[in-house]
């Protein structure tokens, strides 16, 4: 069996998989960030919601992908959580080096 990794370096090669990996990357960074970090706080949605008035259904869609939150929603919720938002520019080369890793 392939592990996750190996099948995403398989797909890859697919040009149109990766235009769409691509486009979609920094979404799913931002999701998966928040969710890290929400989890290391030892929170749950409905804790979060209440430290920063945001609604938890808010914060699940945002989790999920379904909403795509401002930069300053993101800072209301770092802040909640006792954390700070930091983004990064990446070269694409680093990138690419990263997904095939």
């Amino acid at each position: 069996m392939k592990t996750l990794n190996e099948y995403l370096a398989e797909q890859m090669g697919n040009a149109e998989f990766r235009k769409e990996y691509e486009r979609v990357q920094p979404e799913i960074d931002i999701m998966r960030a928040m969710i890290d970090a929400r989890i290391s706080q030892n929170m749950t949605q409905k804790e979060l919601a209440e430290k920063t008035g945001i609604n938890q259904s808010d914060i699940s869609k945002i989790e999920n992908g379904t909403r795509n939150p401002s930069l300053n929603l993101l800072k209301k919720l770092a802040e909640g959580m006792d954390m700070v938002l930091r983004l990064q520019f990446i070269p694409k080369s680093q990138f690419e080096r990263n997904i095939h890793e």
